[in-house]
């Protein structure tokens, strides 16, 4: 069964004992993503571009209405320096946040780690200027 098309009502902390041995198709690149890999018992993102589907509310839930893709915006590291994606959903935008799996794209996650220094908000070609600014003569120019 496809994962957008169940929409089972499971009690409480259900995910936590059951594992999830579903295998799906990436709605963002095709490829077939298989729960082998990951290295735990669940499986909710594309190893390839790291994006999920919006179908939980709750963890394991899969109590969203929304269905929308889940694309990953960020990267940042758990207490205990464990990495986890940031997802933003296109239709809706929530935000909601998944340890990465052991099999993940190294070369996305790093990526996606490194966006903020390699597109500041601010040109770098005038970082000179606005140091000098800041600590030369004091004068504004």
């Amino acid at each position: 069964m496809n994962r957008e098309n169940k929409r089972k009502s499971f009690e409480k902390g259900y995910y936590k004992t059951h594992a999830c041995s579903e295998v799906f198709t990436c709605k963002n690149c095709g490829r077939v993503v298989v729960p082998e890999g990951a290295g735990s018992t669940h499986r909710n993102h594309c190893p390839n571009c790291l994006c999920s589907l919006h179908v939980d509310e709750g963890p394991g839930d899969r109590a969203s209405a929304c269905g929308g893709l889940m694309e990953p915006v960020a990267v940042w590291v758990r207490k205990g320096g464990e990495w986890a994606i940031v997802h933003r959903c296109r239709r809706c935008g929530k935000m909601d946040s998944n340890r990465i799996a052991a099999d993940d794209n190294p070369m996305k996650l790093m990526s996606i780690a490194m966006k903020p220094l390699c597109e500041p908000p601010f040109p770098l070609d005038r970082i000179r200027e606005m140091t000098a600014q800041m600590g030369g003569d004091g004068i504004m120019k």
